[in-house]
Parts: structure tokens; C-alpha cells; sequence
């Protein structure tokens, strides 16, 4: 099993960035597909990017592609997101998830993902 704790989170104007941490616990961080996902009030969870076990392969969802990278550091059991040029709609819980089965290099459905972390939550004002 691994545990996962987000950070990073909080309050900032249309056009800024944050950079979202996930810590992990374990020493087979590696073995996990990694993914961020976000839920805004009275919406579904959606896929935001996902990396592969070895950082090399990432994927985006088409709103956040050019804004937001993914990346991971293995040997501190960290995933990152960085968010720029953020948008109110970009308003949300976000949620790190971790698969180790072997669904593809990169997993992006929400029932794929086996470990979620407790999120944190991501408000841009206008």
C-alpha cells in the first residue's frame, strides 16, 4: 500500500501558479503510475495529467495542457504539479492518485487509480 498527502494549495489571482506537492509513503514509489485529478463543487473528478513510473512519459487533459506540468522525483517519493497562468475555472479539489498495476505507461481513468491522497484545494479568483 502507499499513502499519499497533498500540499500546496491555496488562494491566488487569475494569471499566477502554485505548485502542488504529493508525498508518498513506501520505498516502491517508483512501481506507481502516478496521476492529479481535480473535482470542482458539483462536478464529476476529472483527469488533470499522469506521468509513468519513470517520469518520462506524461499525458494532459486538453484544458491544462501548455499551463500545467507533471513531474516526479523517485528518490524523494514526490509527484509535482505546477500550474501557471491559472484561470478561475481552474477552481477545485486536487487529488493525487497512484496505480501499480500495469495499465500503460500513463493511466488517466479515475477507476483505474487504487491510492488517493485527501486533496487540496485550488481557488484562483478573477
Amino acid at each position: 500500500q502507499v499513502q499519499l498527502v497533498e500540499s500546496g494549495g491555496g488562494l491566488v489571482q487569475a494569471g499566477g501558479s502554485l505548485r502542488l506537492s504529493c508525498a508518498a509513503s513506501g520505498r516502491t514509489f517508483s512501481m506507481y503510475a502516478m496521476g492529479w485529478f481535480r473535482q470542482a463543487p458539483g462536478k464529476e473528478r476529472e483527469f488533470v495529467a499522469g506521468i509513468s513510473r519513470s517520469g518520462g512519459i506524461t499525458s494532459y487533459a486538453g484544458s491544462v495542457k501548455g499551463r500545467f506540468t507533471i513531474s516526479r522525483e523517485n528518490a524523494k517519493n514526490t509527484v509535482y504539479l505546477q500550474m501557471n497562468s491559472l484561470k478561475p475555472e481552474d477552481t477545485a479539489v486536487y487529488y493525487c492518485a497512484a496505480v501499480s498495476r500495469l495499465l500503460g505507461p500513463v493511466v488517466t481513468g479515475t477507476n483505474d487509480y487504487d491510492y488517493w491522497g485527501q486533496g487540496t484545494q485550488v481557488t484562483v479568483s478573477s
